[in-house]
């Protein structure tokens, strides 16, 4: 199972992160991940992260769709991938109205059928062809009675480290997650109950699969999991159950919250109802208490060897082929420590198929 791990970008740990990833190549993790939310750009700090690492790959996760043109995305894409000499991965996803409307000021529209059109914009680009693309979302080059009339295809001026640039989409909800299995080489899901996730995910995994074209190779499924080795401090526990409460119950507005659904879907339906009611109601530590233990456990990588190592090969059982760690440990030194030896038990818990990118 391959081992990732992400940054602490939205925090002034960043460069703390970063300090720490030699340490972290060195101990056999293999990918380095930076989020983009509605902080820090991804790309600036990515570039850097590029120039002081060697062997790791790199990936944004994610890059939202609607806040850059696809053209845009793909040569930011291809510029990441020629200054880390062919490591990066891009990873995109549509995030959600509150975040597009409400901070990019886009209108929050057809993520599906945007996705599927700038995930062929970019493919096109990158095997250096005359861009013309006419979708129902994009139009390139602009039709001439929506602006000047003088757009022509272009096609990028310099060559791509690689024509196929690894492309990762995060998805929970069905449909989106059918596009990444069609389209994508990888699949970021967030919250995958090992247990649970084969009836939640299986039927869109299996229709996107169907049409799937062969050179994509087997789909990457990597997993973001926070990580203790060893029982969790409290202020642990309390950070886990505090991001499941701001998901579940604040990340969307009630009847339009992904991740509310999600955690039906798992047969919390009761309880995620408590805790966005809870979290709504400006409730946010009642919310975090009402999240249950059983998924604060299922969702993350907690545990002494012994349980950590079951928790390894269930994961991989459940499909899981690289795991992005969040290690939990407050001392810098016990963070690198858990990581080498996890490392270790990852190298020996149940083979896995060799993830892409």
């Amino acid at each position: 199972m391959r081992l990732g791990i992400t940054t602490a970008s939205y925090t002034a740990n960043f460069e703390e992160s970063v300090e720490l990833l030699a340490d972290y190549e060195a101990a056999g993790i293999e990918l380095v991940a930076v989020p983009e939310a509605y902080s820090f750009d991804a790309v600036s700090q990515l570039g850097y992260i590029a120039a002081r690492t060697r062997t790791m790959r790199l990936t944004s996760s994610i890059m939202q769709i609607y806040s850059r043109t696809p053209s845009l995305t793909a040569m930011t894409a291809a510029g990441l991938d020629y200054v880390s000499g062919g490591r990066f991965m891009l990873g995109m996803g549509a995030s959600g109205p509150q975040v597009i409307e409400g901070f990019h000021g886009v209108p929050y529209h057809a993520p599906l059928a945007r996705t599927r059109e700038i995930i062929e914009i970019c493919r096109s680009i990158w095997r250096r062809e005359r861009l013309v693309h006419d979708g129902a979302h994009y139009q390139i080059p602009l039709p001439a009675e929506r602006g000047t009339g003088l757009g022509k295809p272009l096609k990028l001026i310099d060559h791509p480290v690689r024509e196929r640039i690894p492309i990762s989409l995060a998805a929970i909800g069905p449909k989106n997650v059918a596009l990444a299995a069609e389209l994508a080489e990888s699949w970021q899901p967030l919250f995958f109950h090992p247990q649970l996730a084969s009836q939640v995910w299986e039927e869109p995994l299996q229709g996107g699969f169907s049409r799937r074209d062969p050179s994509l190779g087997a789909l990457d499924v990597m997993l973001q999991v926070s990580f203790a080795l060893g029982e969790p401090s409290p202020e642990s526990l309390a950070a886990i159950r505090g991001q499941l409460a701001l998901y579940i119950g604040g990340m969307g507005a009630a009847g339009r919250n992904f991740y509310h659904r999600l955690a039906c879907r798992y047969g919390y339906q009761e309880e995620a109802d408590e805790i966005q009611r809870l979290y709504l109601a400006g409730r946010k530590a009642d919310a975090a208490q009402a999240v249950p233990e059983d998924l604060v456990r299922a969702v993350s990588l907690i545990g002494d060897e012994d349980e950590v190592r079951r928790q390894l090969d269930e994961f991989a059982a459940a499909g899981v082929t690289t795991l992005l760690l969040t290690p939990l440990a407050g001392d810098p030194a016990r963070r690198l420590g858990d990581v080498r030896r996890l490392a270790q038990l990852a190298r020996g818990s149940a083979a896995v198929t060799a993830p892409a990118g």
